[in-house]
Protein backbone atom coordinates (compact mmCIF):
# COMPACT_ATOMS: atom_id res chain seq x y z
CA UNK A 1 0.00 0.00 0.00
CA UNK A 2 1.31 3.22 -1.26
CA UNK A 3 1.62 5.84 1.46
CA UNK A 4 3.65 9.10 -0.11
CA UNK A 5 2.44 11.09 2.74
CA UNK A 6 4.09 8.99 5.46
CA UNK A 7 6.83 8.61 3.76
CA UNK A 8 7.96 12.18 2.51
CA UNK A 9 7.19 12.85 6.95
CA UNK A 10 9.66 10.14 7.74
CA UNK A 11 12.27 11.35 6.18
CA UNK A 12 11.76 15.08 6.89
CA UNK A 13 11.94 14.25 9.81
CA UNK A 14 15.50 12.22 9.80
CA UNK A 15 16.62 15.59 8.06
CA UNK A 16 15.13 18.06 10.92
CA UNK A 17 16.80 15.90 13.43
CA UNK A 18 19.95 15.94 11.79
CA UNK A 19 19.95 19.77 11.50
CA UNK A 20 19.36 19.72 15.22
CA UNK A 21 21.87 16.94 16.12
CA UNK A 22 24.58 19.14 13.84
CA UNK A 23 23.64 22.61 15.18
CA UNK A 24 23.87 21.24 18.81
CA UNK A 25 27.25 19.50 18.35
CA UNK A 26 28.11 22.85 16.95
CA UNK A 27 27.58 24.76 19.74
CA UNK A 28 28.81 22.72 22.43
CA UNK A 29 32.28 22.46 20.91
CA UNK A 30 32.14 26.15 21.22
CA UNK A 31 29.92 27.01 24.51
CA UNK A 32 32.73 27.39 26.99
CA UNK A 33 33.67 30.28 24.54
CA UNK A 34 30.38 32.20 23.06
CA UNK A 35 27.06 31.13 25.16
CA UNK A 36 26.02 33.51 27.69
CA UNK A 37 23.32 32.21 30.01
CA UNK A 38 20.67 32.86 27.36
CA UNK A 39 22.62 30.62 24.61
CA UNK A 40 23.09 27.88 27.46
CA UNK A 41 19.24 27.60 28.12
CA UNK A 42 18.56 27.24 24.21
CA UNK A 43 20.80 25.09 23.52
CA UNK A 44 19.20 23.06 26.24
CA UNK A 45 16.15 23.39 24.88
CA UNK A 46 17.26 22.23 21.60
CA UNK A 47 19.20 19.28 23.41
CA UNK A 48 15.11 18.54 24.64
CA UNK A 49 13.61 18.96 21.50
CA UNK A 50 16.40 16.14 19.58
CA UNK A 51 15.02 14.08 22.92
CA UNK A 52 11.97 14.38 21.69
CA UNK A 53 12.59 13.78 17.82
CA UNK A 54 14.33 10.80 18.37
CA UNK A 55 11.49 9.09 20.22
CA UNK A 56 9.50 10.27 17.41
CA UNK A 57 12.04 8.63 14.42
CA UNK A 58 11.87 5.16 16.98
CA UNK A 59 8.25 5.46 16.64
CA UNK A 60 8.39 5.63 12.92
CA UNK A 61 10.77 3.31 12.26
CA UNK A 62 9.63 -0.20 11.10
CA UNK A 63 9.26 -2.88 12.96
CA UNK A 64 11.35 -6.21 12.02
CA UNK A 65 13.11 -6.28 8.71
CA UNK A 66 12.65 -3.85 5.56
CA UNK A 67 13.69 -3.13 2.16
CA UNK A 68 15.25 0.43 1.46
CA UNK A 69 15.56 1.03 -2.44
CA UNK A 70 17.93 3.86 -3.78
CA UNK A 71 17.20 4.40 -7.45
CA UNK A 72 19.34 7.03 -7.53
CA UNK A 73 22.56 4.58 -6.47
CA UNK A 74 20.97 1.07 -7.84
CA UNK A 75 21.19 -0.01 -4.39
CA UNK A 76 18.69 -2.45 -2.33
CA UNK A 77 19.64 -2.48 1.93
CA UNK A 78 17.49 -5.11 3.49
CA UNK A 79 18.06 -3.82 6.84
CA UNK A 80 16.69 -4.57 10.31
CA UNK A 81 16.42 -1.61 12.68
CA UNK A 82 19.45 0.56 12.14
CA UNK A 83 21.76 -2.19 11.32
CA UNK A 84 21.73 -3.33 7.40
CA UNK A 85 21.81 -7.33 6.63
CA UNK A 86 22.54 -6.50 3.40
CA UNK A 87 23.61 -4.32 0.15
CA UNK A 88 22.56 -5.24 -2.95
CA UNK A 89 23.15 -3.92 -6.49
CA UNK A 90 20.17 -3.59 -8.82
CA UNK A 91 18.66 -2.58 -11.46
CA UNK A 92 15.55 -0.32 -11.80
CA UNK A 93 13.58 1.09 -14.12
CA UNK A 94 15.12 2.79 -17.22
CA UNK A 95 12.15 6.00 -17.69
CA UNK A 96 11.90 4.91 -21.43
CA UNK A 97 8.42 5.32 -23.07
CA UNK A 98 6.94 2.71 -25.31
CA UNK A 99 3.80 3.73 -27.95
CA UNK A 100 1.84 1.56 -29.25
CA UNK A 101 2.09 1.26 -33.23
CA UNK A 102 -1.69 2.27 -33.41
CA UNK A 103 -0.98 5.32 -31.18
CA UNK A 104 -3.53 4.16 -28.96
CA UNK A 105 -1.29 3.17 -25.90
CA UNK A 106 1.55 4.18 -23.95
CA UNK A 107 3.76 2.53 -21.30
CA UNK A 108 6.26 4.60 -19.01
CA UNK A 109 9.02 2.01 -17.98
CA UNK A 110 10.05 3.68 -14.59
CA UNK A 111 10.32 2.15 -11.06
CA UNK A 112 6.91 4.18 -8.59
CA UNK A 113 8.64 5.59 -5.56
CA UNK A 114 7.17 5.55 -2.05
CA UNK A 115 5.68 3.14 0.65
CA UNK A 116 5.05 -0.33 -0.10
CA UNK A 117 4.88 -3.92 1.29
CA UNK A 118 5.45 -7.52 0.16
CA UNK A 119 2.50 -8.50 -1.45
CA UNK A 120 3.06 -11.82 -2.70
CA UNK A 121 6.41 -14.40 -2.71
CA UNK A 122 6.77 -16.64 -5.84
CA UNK A 123 9.25 -19.50 -5.84
CA UNK A 124 10.16 -20.85 -9.57
CA UNK A 125 8.03 -17.19 -10.96
CA UNK A 126 6.81 -17.42 -15.16
CA UNK A 127 6.81 -14.09 -16.84
CA UNK A 128 3.27 -13.84 -18.32
CA UNK A 129 4.56 -11.39 -21.00
CA UNK A 130 2.53 -8.60 -21.63
CA UNK A 131 1.52 -6.79 -24.83
CA UNK A 132 4.00 -4.33 -24.55
CA UNK A 133 6.33 -6.75 -24.34
CA UNK A 134 5.75 -7.92 -28.12
CA UNK A 135 5.54 -4.49 -29.07
CA UNK A 136 9.15 -3.60 -27.87
CA UNK A 137 10.30 -6.99 -29.92
CA UNK A 138 7.88 -6.13 -32.84
CA UNK A 139 6.38 -9.50 -32.68
CA UNK A 140 2.30 -10.15 -32.91
CA UNK A 141 0.69 -10.37 -29.67
CA UNK A 142 -0.72 -13.71 -29.06
CA UNK A 143 -4.41 -14.42 -28.02
CA UNK A 144 -3.41 -17.27 -25.83
CA UNK A 145 -2.15 -17.28 -22.70
CA UNK A 146 0.35 -20.14 -22.96
CA UNK A 147 1.97 -18.01 -25.63
CA UNK A 148 2.55 -15.21 -23.03
CA UNK A 149 4.44 -17.89 -20.08
CA UNK A 150 7.92 -17.39 -20.04
CA UNK A 151 10.17 -19.56 -17.66
CA UNK A 152 13.61 -18.73 -15.97
CA UNK A 153 13.11 -14.90 -17.13
CA UNK A 154 12.70 -13.74 -13.55
CA UNK A 155 15.32 -15.79 -11.55
CA UNK A 156 14.10 -18.51 -8.65
CA UNK A 157 11.92 -15.99 -6.99
CA UNK A 158 9.91 -12.98 -7.16
CA UNK A 159 8.38 -10.80 -4.54
CA UNK A 160 5.43 -8.79 -5.61
CA UNK A 161 5.27 -5.30 -4.01
CA UNK A 162 1.41 -4.26 -6.17
CA UNK A 163 0.51 -3.14 -9.57
CA UNK A 164 2.36 -5.60 -11.60
CA UNK A 165 5.97 -4.57 -9.98
CA UNK A 166 8.56 -7.19 -8.77
CA UNK A 167 11.77 -7.46 -6.95
CA UNK A 168 13.40 -10.56 -8.87
CA UNK A 169 16.03 -12.31 -10.57
CA UNK A 170 17.73 -11.42 -13.94
CA UNK A 171 19.61 -12.77 -16.61
CA UNK A 172 21.30 -9.31 -17.09
CA UNK A 173 23.68 -9.58 -14.54
CA UNK A 174 26.23 -7.71 -16.26
CA UNK A 175 23.70 -4.40 -16.31
CA UNK A 176 22.70 -4.68 -12.54
CA UNK A 177 23.56 -0.99 -11.85
CA UNK A 178 22.03 0.51 -14.57
CA UNK A 179 18.61 1.87 -14.87
CA UNK A 180 17.04 -0.38 -17.92
CA UNK A 181 14.70 -2.19 -16.52
CA UNK A 182 10.64 -2.07 -17.07
CA UNK A 183 9.71 -0.69 -13.68
CA UNK A 184 10.50 -4.08 -11.73
CA UNK A 185 13.53 -4.72 -9.60
CA UNK A 186 16.04 -7.05 -10.52
CA UNK A 187 18.77 -8.56 -8.44
CA UNK A 188 21.73 -11.07 -8.30
CA UNK A 189 20.63 -14.40 -7.78
CA UNK A 190 22.54 -14.72 -4.00
CA UNK A 191 21.24 -11.46 -2.64
CA UNK A 192 17.58 -12.54 -4.08
CA UNK A 193 17.61 -15.14 -2.11
CA UNK A 194 18.66 -14.05 0.70
CA UNK A 195 16.08 -10.75 0.73
CA UNK A 196 13.19 -13.55 0.04
CA UNK A 197 14.12 -16.00 2.82
CA UNK A 198 14.44 -13.08 5.25
CA UNK A 199 11.30 -11.26 3.62
CA UNK A 200 7.95 -11.94 4.76
CA UNK A 201 3.93 -10.95 3.43
CA UNK A 202 3.64 -7.34 4.70
CA UNK A 203 7.58 -6.57 4.56
CA UNK A 204 7.67 -2.67 4.08
CA UNK A 205 9.49 -1.64 1.50
CA UNK A 206 10.70 1.51 0.80
CA UNK A 207 11.40 3.12 -2.27
CA UNK A 208 12.96 6.68 -3.00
Amino acid sequence: MINRIAFISFIGIVVILLTVELFAYYINLNRSMVLSSTGRSKLNELIKKNRTLRKGIAGLSPKGVYIVIDTARELLFLKKGNRTILKALISSGSGNILRDPSGKREWIFDTPRGEFEVKKKIAGPKWIKPDWGFIEETENIPRELENRVQEAVLGDYALAFGNGYFIHGTLYKRLLGRNVTHGCIRVEDEDLKTIYRLSRIGTRIYIF
